[in-house]
């Protein structure tokens, strides 16, 4: 008898067939490039903000200094989900292309 796991894996892989074939190294690398070019664009908008924040809070802007943490967490946010759009896309690229 099957667990609910296996179950639901088995599931997954009938919806999805190519999630289950490993990456090929080209793969690896345009994913990982992906990855970097996010975490550099991450720490661009941080270290801008955060020099903002540093200013409002050194005025006692307080306000001010919890819109910009606010825009932060958000610019944050946008931009995982905007890396995850791109690795997806770069996926549905490798399984439209030749094995």
């Amino acid at each position: 008898m099957k667990s609910a796991y296996e179950l639901a894996m088995e599931r997954l892989q009938a919806s999805d067939p190519d999630a289950a074939k490993p990456l090929t190294p080209e793969q690896k690398a345009t994913l990982a490039g992906i990855e970097r070019l996010y975490q550099g664009k991450v720490a661009e908008r941080e270290i801008f903000l955060k020099q903002q924040l540093d200013a409002m809070l050194a005025a006692s802007k307080w306000d001010e200094a919890e819109k910009i943490k606010k825009q932060l967490a958000s610019e944050k946010a946008r931009l995982a989900e905007e890396k995850e759009e791109e690795k997806q896309k770069a996926r549905r690229g490798f399984s439209g292309a030749k094995s």
